[in-house]
């Protein structure tokens, strides 16, 4: 029985602190991977402020969002996997962004705590438009209840990568991410010296 046995055994038998653990440590394992392809120096202390607000909300929301809607609608027929997608889809990117946005200004101490989610919810709702359906089809159709929060986990790691580059930004969401590849390449022609 290897690692992955023991895991599987733990989700079976606490699914919500697993579901929950498994959750935060990808969505700040998001945050670090962002700042590592950005170039420059790690900063930890963002990234705890990232896992505060992973741990401490968004794992434990998603668990009970999951668990909610599987009671609501049961079932992985289409049309009951299509109903929890629109739910899913309608009732949490409020929520969920909502509080990464506000928590994340609070933990670093930001002055108009709503600014972020001011400038930045639509367009983050509409890139995520373009990801979650998809994730929540396969997870609605083909995972057990009980490790659905686990799988999204899996996904919010790259979601989390996009997610904190648009919070840490300062800019609207689209054009800023749409430059971000190119971010290191212009800084490191800029900081080039002249011969």
């Amino acid at each position: 029985m290897g690692w992955y046995g023991w895991a599987w055994g733990l989700a079976r038998r606490w699914p919500w602190p697993a579901n929950v653990a498994l959750y935060g440590s990808l969505f700040s394992a998001g945050d670090a991977a962002q700042q590592r392809l950005r170039g420059g120096e790690q900063d930890w202390q963002r990234t705890r402020c990232v896992a505060l607000v992973a741990f401490g909300f968004q794992g434990h929301f998603n668990y009970a969002w999951l668990q909610l809607l599987e009671r609501a609608l049961p079932g992985r027929r289409p049309h009951t996997v299509l109903a929890k997608v629109l739910c899913d889809q309608l009732l949490v990117p409020p929520i969920a962004l909502g509080a990464f946005y506000t928590g994340m200004s609070i933990l670093q101490g930001k002055e108009d705590i709503f600014l972020d989610l001011k400038q930045k919810y639509w367009s983050t709702y509409k890139i995520g438009l373009m990801y979650w359906p998809f994730v929540q089809v396969i997870n609605f159709s083909l995972v057990p209840v009980y490790l659905r929060t686990a799988y999204t986990g899996l996904c919010v790691f790259l979601w989390a990568i996009y997610l904190c580059y648009s919070q840490q930004s300062g800019d609207d969401t689209v054009p800023s991410t749409s430059e971000w590849p190119h971010d290191k390449k212009t800084s490191e022609v800029e900081n080039t010296p002249e011969k």
